[in-house]
């Protein structure tokens, strides 16, 4: 079973009676607050964000934006909460992301087939706007790999695969 949130940081690691004993009288490990996994995926998800979202800005969108249209793009009409799990996002966060997309008209809500969810769909303006804003995504795609390395962005998008997977 997986824990997320508060609760995982809560979990204690369970320590046998033997074990407990001998743990009294070793020192603690040292943590360095620099070598934080949490502050360093963030800390490039920032800056990743920020340069896609300059090279998307002449395009009107921003990088979250984009990922938005472009899943619809492949996927079809998605529930909220279909879309919010496939972007590893709450549904409440990807309500507000919707919000200024279908005021743009990029996307249009409504209900789904039994009434109950709220399905999310690319408009016509949508997938215009997405071809218009691939050929800058692309040419981030391509600084960033230029500047990165090709194989090392292979790389470090099947690490971070496995940590979306993994926690």
């Amino acid at each position: 079973m997986r824990l997320f949130g508060m609760e995982a940081m809560r979990k204690k690691p369970s320590r046998s009676p033997a074990r407990a004993s001998t743990a009294a009288l070793e020192p603690a490990p040292v943590l360095e607050p620099a070598a934080c996994n949490c502050l360093a995926i963030r800390q490039a998800a920032r800056q990743a964000t920020q340069f896609y979202d300059r090279h998307l800005a002449p395009a009107g969108l921003r990088a979250t934006q984009y990922s938005i249209l472009a899943k619809l793009s492949r996927r079809g009409p998605l529930s909220i909460n279909e879309l919010a799990a496939m972007m590893v996002m709450d549904r409440t966060t990807m309500g507000r992301a919707v919000r200024p997309l279908e005021r743009d008209k990029l996307v249009a809500i409504g209900s789904g087939r039994d009434g109950r969810r709220r399905v999310v769909r690319l408009s016509p303006a949508g997938a215009e706007r997405l071809k218009t804003a691939s050929v800058y995504w692309r040419e981030a795609q391509k600084q960033f790999e230029n500047t990165y390395g090709i194989a090392e962005a292979a790389d470090l998008r099947s690490a971070l695969a496995r940590v979306v997977s993994a926690i």
